[in-house]
C-alpha cells in the first residue's frame, strides 16, 4: 500500500515546488479532484500522480513572466521609488484580491525584504521568483 500525501497546504507547497502556481482556488480545485470520497486529511499518491502528470504535461498554472510582475510592483509603488516598505506591501497583499495568509506573509516575507534595508526592493525580489522554464 501506498502511504497517504498530506494534505491542502502540504500539497499546495508540492504543487508549486514543480513549478506550478494555482490561485488558491485552482488549488481547491485541484485536491477536489483527488480528495477521497469520505475526507481523511490525507489524499492517495495513486490519484495524485496522474492528476499531476496531467498538469505538467499540459504546462497548466505557468508563473507570471518577469514583465507582468515587474508592472505589478510598480503599479503599487506609486512614488516610482524601486521599492515597497513592508507594511504596505502586507496591506496590498492581505487587504486586496485573493488575500495572503498569516503564514504566507511570514514566508513571502522572509524572502522579498532586504534584510540590510528593511524594504522590498521588488526587481530584485521579482528575479528571486523566476522560474526557469527547460
Amino acid at each position: 500500500m501506498v502511504s497517504p500525501l498530506p494534505y491542502q497546504g502540504e500539497i499546495g507547497t508540492i504543487i508549486r515546488s514543480l513549478g506550478c502556481c494555482p490561485s488558491e482556488g485552482e488549488l481547491h480545485d485541484l485536491l477536489a479532484e483527488v480528495e477521497e470520497e469520505e475526507p481523511t486529511g490525507f489524499i492517495r499518491f495513486e490519484r495524485f500522480l496522474p492528476l499531476m502528470t496531467k498538469v505538467l504535461l499540459e504546462r497548466r498554472y505557468r508563473p507570471a513572466p518577469e514583465d507582468v510582475l515587474l508592472r505589478a510592483f510598480e503599479v503599487l509603488d506609486k512614488q516610482k521609488r524601486g521599492y515597497l516598505t513592508k507594511e504596505d506591501l502586507t496591506k496590498y497583499m492581505t487587504l486586496e484580491g485573493e488575500p495572503f495568509t498569516q503564514d504566507e506573509m511570514e514566508e513571502m516575507m522572509s524572502a522579498a525584504v532586504d534584510p540590510d534595508k528593511n524594504l522590498v526592493l521588488y526587481k530584485e525580489y521579482v528575479s528571486m521568483l523566476l522560474v526557469e522554464d527547460h
